[in-house]
């Protein structure tokens, strides 16, 4: 049944809200107007909408509902709150996309931390937040950085209250040691502080308090301390000074706004400046919209910035909005201070919206690579097993035997999602009783860690294949070697099996009873399954190479005059004891040290060989 024009002779003259819907009753676009008669009445006119989804839209199109405010503001809520009811396909709409994080201080907690943390419609934790980035790469990068310049703790709250010596990270001065006392809470709420005014982009503040902590450190002769704060100030200046780009005109908050379009795909990109500065870029994806640039521009702003927390004084975009006085009324009322929405016809201003378009096109060609589907699985990973780190780097281990025989183990390295070939490590297990798998995983742990703190070559998430004996086990080395700052986990298998999906496998987390269940048919479980796996198959064919070389080793033992020398260099020639056997006295004697001698032990030895089998 399609829509009868006819019908639009009857329609209000009032402003209002229109609701086009499909033969099944289903809301598929939803539109205000200041008259809707006049409004609707273009979507059928002789000269043609020129947007691209409108043809797709009418030919869906089997009724239209209207219905009548008393003002254009009150038409922009209604359908901004419709909009987000029904969900149209042909509308703008901002989705609870998981990907979607923020920075986060717990700054009421005795020690805050900084955290990445990802949640659907408002945040379930207490704290501070800053975003949400829509850029995983950009909140972790910011991460990253202020991990470098505050000494905050990493550790989780169980772990913060069990220690009772500081873990490597104040060693290589990462945390200041609030476990154990060794800063007091005035100094450590300075780094929070530091961190909080870093993330709201007043670095000169920051600069300008160290700047006098270091010649109140100098001046009380504790030079250590001053050389420390001196550290942390080149390292503000070298960012803010060589990657940041300054708005000088006025030094205002501001966010500019930009579309990108290529087909039916369109990427909204906001550039988020603080004090004139950038500190920061979102993007939002749509695709199958029957809204035009206007449109788009005015639901976006209304849907994104009515509930955010922290507001720009103006609001960028490219084009001029129909409805910019209404939202800048609506959000000056919300948040109760002046909000502008300008379109810059010159001068620094429109610089920054040609930046912003510069941005979006980009952005849109980026994520067309599989790099931001990584992140965001990793990300994910992250919040389902409550990591305390993003598992940028991954480190798996298992162990193998086959009757007890040739005990080893075997580490595979994931970097980014990807594996990292050139960490892969084999173990040869020594003094252990051949069946003590938790022996072997413990020997493993400890010499790779050992190393790994030697070199501060720490993996973000190890993970160890079993189940809570294996994470006991790896938990004891934490303990002995003093690590707290490496995520854990321990991955349980059905029956021992390799060879089926993770339906029924479980993830043990320490000091935590109930192990964690992901979804059978989850990306997660899969890349998991993928990691272990992987570790399984690769100590497994380590085993196999180990034995069969004990196996030639020790038929050549047999062999009068054979020493080790010699040994060594028939296999690394002949690669096997068959190959060797089957070699002609020529081939053989092309060996350096192989003598006549050796030829007719090693005939002699064949021969028997030979007998045994007949």
């Amino acid at each position: 049944m399609r829509f009868d024009i006819k019908q639009l002779e009857n329609f209000p003259t009032d402003p209002g809200v229109y609701l086009m819907k499909n033969e099944t009753g289903k809301v598929i676009y939803i539109g205000k107007a200041k008259v809707l008669k006049v409004r609707v009445k273009q979507y059928f006119a002789s000269s043609g909408d020129d947007r691209a989804m409108i043809p797709f839209l009418r030919s869906e199109l089997a009724a239209i509902d209207t219905i009548v405010t008393r003002s254009e503001k009150e038409a922009l809520l209604l359908e901004n709150t419709l909009i987000k009811k029904h969900k149209p396909k042909y509308n703008a709409i901002l989705k609870d996309d998981k990907s979607y994080i923020s920075l986060m201080i717990n700054q009421k907690h005795k020690w805050p931390m900084l955290r990445l943390i990802r949640y659907k419609d408002k945040p379930k934790e207490q704290g501070l937040y800053f975003g949400p980035y829509t850029s995983a790469h950009a909140a972790r990068q910011t991460y990253d950085l202020l991990q470098n310049i505050f000494p905050l703790r990493q550790c989780s709250d169980e772990e913060l209250k069990r220690r009772s010596r500081p873990c490597l990270l104040y060693s290589i001065k990462r945390c200041a040691g609030p476990c154990v006392g060794l800063c007091s809470e005035e100094e450590y709420s300075s780094y929070v502080q530091g961190a909080i005014k870093f993330l709201r982009g007043q670095d000169k503040e920051i600069l300008s308090m160290l700047y006098k902590q270091m010649e109140t450190a100098s001046e009380a002769l504790e030079f250590e301390r001053a050389a420390s704060i001196l550290k942390t100030i080149r390292q503000i200046e070298h960012v803010t000074e060589g990657n940041q780009i300054v708005y000088k005109a006025t030094g205002k908050d501001m966010d500019s706004l930009a579309l990108y379009r290529e087909a039916h795909e369109i990427i909204l990109t906001k550039l988020i400046f603080k004090e004139g500065k950038l500190t920061g870029s979102n993007h939002y994806c749509f695709s199958e919209l029957a809204q035009d640039d206007d449109e788009i521009y005015s639901t976006f702003i209304l849907q994104h910035y009515k509930d955010l927390t922290e507001m720009p004084e103006e609001i960028l975009t490219p084009i001029p909005l129909k409805d910019g006085s209404l939202l800048e009324e609506l959000l000056s009322e919300e948040k109760k201070r002046k909000v502008s929405i300008v379109n810059p016809l010159k001068g620094e201003k429109l610089s920054l919206i040609k930046m912003t378009e510069q941005n979006a096109k980009a952005t849109f060609l980026q994520q067309k690579d599989h790099k931001e589907l990584k992140e965001k699985m990793l990300l994910e990973l992250q919040e389902q097993l409550q990591l305390t780190r993003y598992p940028k780097r991954i480190e798996c281990f298992d162990t193998s035997n086959i009757s007890g025989s040739d005990l080893v183990a075997c580490l595979v390295a994931y970097y980014e999602g990807e594996k990292d070939k050139k960490r892969t490590r084999y173990f040869h297990i020594k003094g252990i009783d051949k069946s003590d798998d938790y022996g072997a995983m413990r020997q493993a742990l400890l010499r790779r860690l050992t190393r790994a703190k030697e070199e501060n070559d720490f993996p973000d998430l190890i993970i160890v294949d079993g189940g809570k004996g294996q994470l006991s086990t790896a938990l004891d080395v934490f303990k002995e070697l003093n690590i707290a700052s490496v995520d854990l986990i321990a991955l349980a298998k059905e029956e021992a099996r390799h060879d089926k999906g993770m339906t029924l496998e479980r993830v043990f987390l320490p000091h935590t009873k109930e192990p964690v269940r992901l979804e059978p048919r989850s990306p997660l479980l899969f890349f998991l399954q993928k990691i272990r796996d992987n570790a399984h198959e690769k100590a497994i064919e380590f085993h196999r190479k180990t034995r069969t070389k004990r196996t030639i080793k020790s038929a050549l033992e047999e062999i009068p005059g054979i020493g080790p020398v010699k040994r060594k260099k028939l296999l690394s020639h002949f690669g096997s004891i068959k190959r060797i056997l089957a070699a002609s006295d020529e081939e053989l004697l092309s060996i350096t040290g192989i003598s006549n001698k050796d030829i007719l032990s090693i005939r002699e030895f064949q021969k028997k060989e030979t007998d045994k089998q007949n």
